[in-house]
This record gives C-alpha cells, sequence and structure tokens, in this order.
C-alpha cells in the first residue's frame, strides 16, 4: 500500500473545510491506497512457492502435498466468503509458504456474532468434510480418500485449538478479551510459550516462527498500547477505521509514532505535518494503532451457544483419535 497525495483542492472547498479542521494540521491525511488487483496472482504464485518447499523439505508426495493445499484452500475460503456475505471490503486471501494462510478484510464497525461466524467458518466446515469422508472410506474403502480425511480433520482441529493466532484463539479473544489490552497480552503470553512447547516436543523447530514473530508483534503492541493511552488522556479518538480518522487526529497520531518509534523513523521531524517517501509504513503504523468499534451483539445465550458449537467440533477430532491412539500403544505394547 503506498500513500498519494489528495487531489487539489479548489478555494470554495477548503474554506468550507477550514471550519471544521484546525489550521494547525493544514495537510489532509494522505489516502491509504489498497492494492485491489494483484491479491489473486500473489496468492496463486505463493500456492506454487508453498507447494515446492514442501516437497524439498519434507521429501513428500505430491499427493499428499496437493491434499494439504486443498484443505488449506478450502479452510480459507470459508472465511473468505463469509466475510463477503457479512459486506466486508477488500476481502482478500494470502498464502504464506508452509506456514499457512490467511484472509483479511475491512468493516467500519465489527459485530461480534458475525466475527465469530467468519472464525468458525474455516474449521467447521473442514471438520465436518473429514468426518463425511471417512463415512465414504467405509463405502468405497480408499487409502488415499483417507489420508484427505485425517489431512481436514486434523489441520482444522488444529486450527480450533485454543490459542493466538488460531481460529480457537481469534474466537475465544473476540467473544471475551475483544479491547481489554491486559487481557490480551496475557492471553497472547499463554499463546507464545504454549506454542513454543508445542513446536519443540514435535520437533517441528520450522513452526518455531510463529511463536517468534508473536513476540515482536507483542512488544510493538505494548508500545502502541502507551500511545493509545496518551490519546486517551487527550481525550483523541482511536476507536475508528482509517477512512473515518479525522486529518488532525492523523497528524497527532503521527507524531505520537514518531516520538516513540525515534529509531524507526530515524530522519523525520514529529511536529513537522509533511508527506514523508516513508509515509506508507507510518500509515500501516496508524492503522496498527487504531481500534475498530465492536458490536457486543452476543449476549450470555449466544455466547453459550457459540462455545457449544467450538467445543463440539473440539471434541469430535479427539473423540474419533483416542481409541486409535490406544489400539496403537496397545498393539506396540503386544508387539514388544
Amino acid at each position: 500500500m503506498e500513500p498519494i497525495e489528495p487531489e487539489h483542492i479548489n478555494e470554495n472547498e477548503s474554506s468550507t473545510e477550514s471550519n471544521h479542521e484546525p489550521k494547525t494540521h493544514g495537510l489532509p491525511k494522505p489516502v491509504l491506497v489498497q492494492d485491489k488487483k494483484n491479491w489473486v496472482r500473489k496468492s496463486i504464485i505463493s500456492l506454487a512457492i508453498y507447494a515446492v518447499l514442501f516437497l524439498f523439505i519434507f521429501k513428500t508426495e505430491p499427493v499428499y502435498i496437493a491434499a494439504v493445499l486443498l484443505v488449506l484452500l478450502i479452510h480459507e475460503l470459508g472465511h473468505f466468503f463469509a466475510m463477503k456475505a457479512f459486506n466486508y471490503s477488500n476481502v482478500k486471501l494470502f498464502v504464506l509458504p508452509l506456514l499457512g494462510a490467511y484472509v483479511t478484510g475491512q468493516k467500519s464497525v465489527i459485530s461480534q456474532k458475525q466475527m465469530s461466524i467468519i472464525i468458525l467458518a474455516g474449521p467447521v466446515p473442514g471438520i465436518i468434510i473429514g468426518f463425511a469422508l471417512v463415512l465414504t472410506s467405509f463405502y468405497y474403502p480408499s487409502e488415499k480418500l483417507l489420508m484427505l480425511a485425517h489431512i481436514f480433520i486434523g489441520l482444522n482441529f488444529f486450527n480450533l485449538l485454543p490459542f493466538m493466532p488460531l481460529d480457537g484463539g481469534r474466537l475465544l479473544e473476540n467473544l471475551f478479551i475483544n479491547h481489554n489490552h491486559t487481557l490480551r497480552i496475557i492471553f497472547t503470553i499463554i499463546s507464545i510459550v504454549t506454542l513454543t512447547i508445542l513446536s519443540l516436543l514435535l520437533s517441528s523447530f520450522f513452526f518455531l516462527i510463529i511463536p517468534a514473530s508473536m513476540v515482536f508483534d507483542l512488544i510493538m503492541e505494548i508500545k502502541n498500547q502507551k500511545i493509545r493511552e496518551y490519546l486517551d488522556q487527550e481525550n483523541i479518538n482511536y476507536t475508528t477505521d482509517y477512512d473515518n480518522l479525522s486529518n488532525e487526529n492523523y497528524w497527532t497520531i503521527r507524531d505520537c509514532i514518531l516520538l516513540s518509534f525515534n529509531k524507526r523513523y530515524a530522519g523525520i521531524q514529529a511536529g513537522v505535518h509533511q508527506y514523508s517517501v516513508l509515509e506508507g509504513g507510518i500509515i500501516q503504523h496508524v492503522v496498527a494503532l487504531l481500534k475498530t468499534p465492536i458490536i457486543k451483539d452476543l449476549k450470555f445465550f449466544g455466547k453459550l451457544i457459540t462455545i457449544f458449537i467450538f467445543i463440539i467440533f473440539l471434541s469430535l477430532p479427539i473423540a474419533y483419535y483416542i481409541p486409535k491412539l490406544i489400539s496403537a500403544i496397545l498393539s506396540a505394547n503386544i508387539n514388544q
């Protein structure tokens, strides 16, 4: 995303706007330009890179790689179409080679109920498809079909684990944490520790990238929260999206960021309201600092139903795999 200078404003418009905008912030905030055309091409390229890296690093059969990519794609398309159904704008799907994929979208106000459906729209259909394939394999026995079923169940079960940044963790955050900074920090630390332990226990050292990146995000969030606390003291509204952020508040928040991250934005002076060559990065930092308003439209029973669905689909794979695990352990003991 790159900032562009706003179009020329005629004298009549500028005189009208000056009645509302303080003169100390003469320049309008830069326009946030979204890349709405190239995300499909980038995602396809990333998907191909994902497949190639998976093949060479893990030495896995191409059929297995294709199955993983199919499951991953169906999972993310669940999030994608749910966002579309709730009229999110600029909805995009991105693939991170070897790490997974994610969907982004924008809305000026977020509904707690809609966000819960969006989050569950990824893993729940995947688990249902997985068990449907298991049942199908009873009538049409096939190792490849069963393999695909287990990938559907396994990957979506993993995504439902109650830790950030997985769907299960995002669901709990949406239901109970929201904009509570202290709870978010505690929950993020628990998630970092848990994912690190899981990566080490499973000898999946490559996946240590995820908790490591979360540590950097956590440090950034703590610094951003200090800025928000200052903005609260000054009665400056940051609970909004970028489009609705006033010009004055943009430059004020920008100054706070430059003062708090002076090494990162070295050479850009706070208080000097001019566009910088690094303005694109500053805009993204402003966006990260903003809090999108949330409508808490899930009351007690709504949350109870959502948690019930979450527990059911988290429990089904466990109930399916535990007998198989016990049988495997008993067989190993008998053979010894």
